[in-house]
């Protein structure tokens, strides 16, 4: 049997694509996972077998480059012996700067290495290690970042959600109701502007509309001042800062206002949830805009850049959408149709056929 390794990053954006891999081929492989102490936190210890690998953020404080780049030449050596010793067949990374050494360290092995993107625009550590993959398995025909010579390298295949969505019932609402249902997900980064901006055009609303919230806070004191605000205003709330299963909770309402991280709104659309998005502006190589320039492309979300928000274009923006029904339900159709070929059994079958080449 094969032996695999999936190498992520310490963001959630990267490691829970790597669960979703390893759950798609531990009945056919033996797989392990490598992550960081940041990616840790996301890993359940009794169904996934992990290690973790520590490597230095390079830039992350140019006074300690010199020191860094000795840490960073020692982790690939220890990256080599790790890939030997445990005699894997196989490496695939998902990005994050803690997947190069262990890229590296495969190139010099020999192993056959496999990138994973699921953004619109190749990640920094992703584009470094290509010219070393057999492929890149991607959601998107027209990734951005990837130069012509290596156009012939992507592997398409329908976004690959965690495994439990694909059991979630769907959003079947054919009409946005009178109480409107709203989910609101800031994100790890920038959920500082959600917090204060959002709660704010949602108290204004309120005034008009009957609205209920499921919102995602930044931290406690965030949680308790929305709180506080929502009761004095009678609006009907919850709040959480961290919820893996919140989908679950979620696929009763009607529209999200959300950040775009590839994962969430890859789940948001399969759950037939239509969304606002709101790219986080600082993400590296703009990426959250790709990702949600696609979707809107494709005429099944709504767009809005952070910096072009002020209160009443944004209020405007929700009260179109609260009183659009065909457009609202035009998106909705158009999220249908996107993800009807995304099932669980296909995905895993797509990743195995390739694996299995030569």
């Amino acid at each position: 049997m094969k032996k695999i390794l999936i190498t992520t990053g310490g963001s959630g954006g990267h490691v829970i694509p790597s669960l979703s891999i390893y759950d798609a081929l531990k009945d056919d492989y033996e797989v392990h996972i490598s992550t960081d102490l940041r990616g840790s936190k996301y890993i359940n210890n009794d169904n996934y077998n992990y290690s973790l690998i520590d490597v230095p953020n390079l830039f992350s404080n140019l006074f300690l480059l010199p020191y860094n780049l000795m840490k960073f030449f020692i982790s690939i050596i220890k990256s080599y012996k790790y890939l030997k010793s445990n005699n894997f067949n196989i490496l695939i990374s998902t990005g994050g700067y803690m997947s190069v050494p262990l890229c590296l360290a495969s190139n010099l092995l020999n192993l056959k290495i496999y990138i994973f993107e699921p953004n619109s625009f190749l990640g920094r550590a992703n584009k470094l290690m290509l010219s070393f993959a057999e492929k890149i398995i991607c959601y998107n025909i027209n990734l951005k970042g990837i130069s012509k010579k290596h156009l012939s390298k992507i592997y398409l295949v329908k976004p690959l959600l965690r495994k439990e969505i694909y059991k979630y019932q769907k959003n079947q609402k054919t009409l946005f109701p009178e109480k409107k249902k709203i989910l609101i997900i800031g994100g790890s980064q920038g959920a500082k502007f959600f917090d204060e901006f959002i709660t704010k055009i949602i108290t204004k609303l309120s005034k008009t509309y009957k609205i209920q919230v499921l919102q995602q806070v930044i931290n406690l004191n965030s949680k308790e001042n929305i709180k506080e605000i929502y009761q004095k205003n009678h609006i009907e709330h919850e709040l959480f800062d961290f919820d893996d299963k919140l989908l679950i909770k979620a696929v009763n309402y009607d529209l999200a206002i959300t950040r775009s991280g590839a994962s969430t709104i890859s789940e948001l659309g399969y759950l037939n949830i239509p969304f606002v998005a709101i790219p986080f502006p600082y993400a590296k190589d703009d990426h959250q805009y790709y990702n949600a320039e696609f979707y809107e492309k494709k005429k099944s979300c709504w767009l809005i850049m952070q910096k072009d928000i002020d209160e009443k274009s944004f209020k405007d923006l929700m009260i179109k959408i609260f009183e659009n029904q065909n457009d609202y339900l035009s998106k909705k159709n158009n999220l249908i149709q996107l993800n009807k070929e995304n099932t669980w059994e296909k995905n895993k079958f797509k990743l195995i056929e390739l694996l299995n080449e030569n």
